[in-house]
């Protein structure tokens, strides 16, 4: 075998044990068997816990469970309502009268700041000749103060899909 052909055989294995450390670096559930038998025990009637100390568990778990739903009703909160109330604490008279007109806001959720995109439809109409063409600066502006992203554009739409501006956040 040649020199070259050593080295690219080399380089073939080691990217195949890099591949495979990579793959298994995630994989620590190794012992899923304990953790199945201990859980499945803890549920089952009769099971390792007494009566009592079950009762006191769901007590306690019953206050966390109340503030995990107000958590998660917040989060449904629609991506328009979330940006609506973040201008409403936030934002200046003229913000918040631009913001009353908003609709919907589409991409503001997932952000990984290489492009990110989002999308906000009022209820302006007439285009870009239109009445919502300042409103729609002010609109991006308050969208900036909101999300932050290192390369991130946000668009702003009139009731007919027509652009009225965008901005970058």
């Amino acid at each position: 075998m040649g020199m070259k052909t050593k080295i690219a055989l080399g380089a073939v294995v080691g990217i195949v044990v890099i591949g495979a450390v990579s793959a298994n670096a995630g994989d620590s559930d190794t012992g899923t068997a304990d953790k199945g038998t201990s859980a499945s025990a803890d549920r089952q009637p009769g099971g390792a816990k007494d009566a009592g100390a079950a009762g006191g568990a769901d007590a306690g778990e019953g206050k966390e469970k109340g503030k995990e739903k107000a958590e998660k009703a917040e989060k449904k909160a629609s991506q328009a309502e979330q940006f609506k109330a973040f201008v409403e604490e936030n934002g200046t008279a003229q913000e918040k009268e631009a913001v009353s007109h908003v609709t919907k806001v589409q991409g503001a959720d997932e952000q990984n700041d290489i492009l990110d995109t989002a999308d906000v439809y009022t209820d302006f109409t007439g285009g870009i000749m239109g009445e919502g063409t300042g409103p729609a600066k002010l609109i991006a502006s308050a969208f900036a103060d909101w999300k932050q992203s290192e390369n991130g554009l946000v668009t702003v739409y009139d009731a007919d899909g027509e652009l009225l501006g965008n901005g970058q956040f």
